[in-house]
């Protein structure tokens, strides 16, 4: 009998249970998004191959528990006559997680799903020191926590207001969460300092005197497992997909550089130092 390549299934998806022989496996569900002809094909392939039953996981992913060895080549040929993937497991990167935004939440400032995809075609799979994991999420409502993520983006707008069509009305400066926007007789101030690009001013303006430019706030070194961190703002607002995609390629490739074998992002950074890690992702937002 030939021998079974546990690490290379695993690198599939495919995860060893305490029950002999028997695998879970990760499929990739990019931003949480399944169609229903793919929920369908994943609920046959689990009746036909598991126990019936999948497991819905905290990325946003799914996974279907007691896959026999032998048939794992039938189950990945049956999901992809499906148009369903396998993901990823160990070091590299993993599934992109989102949240609906602006295509669906009247709270969202960006297209979240959309960007999700861009992503995952141009960094999943992709191996590194250990794991790598993109979040993104709509707005400073952070339904998608990107802090918790190797890399979060989060959706914001850069504010511009424009005076002839002001009214004075005074809603902005209510919407405001963080009492940025004092209305005065013929004008109004903006503490910068304060605002944190939510686009509520905008959403709430009744004279559209508000615009906001949908725009990108990126944190760094996020992790939520055996050693818990935030990650961190340290460049201003990203207002455009190649300057994004530009700091995006930056940080991953610190992380190749700099991370030792089986450490995180954050670690590899307090270790190479926070400095080293700004100047490499500034010089990268102004190429």
């Amino acid at each position: 009998m030939a021998e079974v390549d546990y690490k290379a299934l695993k690198n599939g998806g495919f995860m060893r249970q305490k029950q002999k022989n028997n695998f879970s496996l990760r499929l990739k569900v990019i931003g949480g998004n399944l169609t229903a002809e793919q929920i369908v094909t994943i609920a046959n392939v689990s009746k036909k191959y598991g126990d019936g039953h999948v497991h819905l996981t905290s990325r946003q992913g799914v996974e279907i528990p007691f896959i026999k060895l032998g048939d794992i080549d039938a189950v990945k040929s049956e999901l992809l006559d499906g148009g369903v993937h396998t993901g990823v497991c160990g070091p590299r990167v993993r599934t992109v997680t989102a949240c609906q935004g602006s295509s669906i939440c009247p709270s969202g400032c960006i297209d979240t799903y959309g960007l999700a995809v861009e992503i995952s075609e141009r960094y999943f799979g992709r191996e590194l020191p250990h794991k790598f994991k993109f979040g993104v999420t709509g707005c400073q409502n952070n339904c998608l926590k990107a802090e918790e993520n190797d890399l979060g983006v989060k959706g914001g707008y850069l504010i511009q207001w424009e005076k002839d069509s002001c009214v004075f009305c005074n809603v902005c400066a209510k919407a405001c969460r963080t009492n940025a926007i004092t209305v005065l007789e013929d004008r109004l101030e903006v503490n910068e300092s304060k605002c944190n690009n939510c686009g509520r001013c905008v959403k709430s303006c009744p004279s559209g005197s508000w615009k906001g430019k949908p725009s990108y706030v990126l944190s760094f070194g996020g992790t939520f497992g055996n050693r818990i961190a935030r990650g961190k703002e340290i460049l201003p607002i990203v207002t455009d997909k190649e300057t994004l995609f530009r700091v995006a390629d930056a940080a991953v490739d610190f992380f190749a550089e700099y991370a030792k074998s089986g450490e995180r992002f954050r670690t590899a950074i307090d270790r190479a130092g926070w400095d080293a890690l700004q100047k490499a992702l500034e010089a990268a937002s102004h190429a």
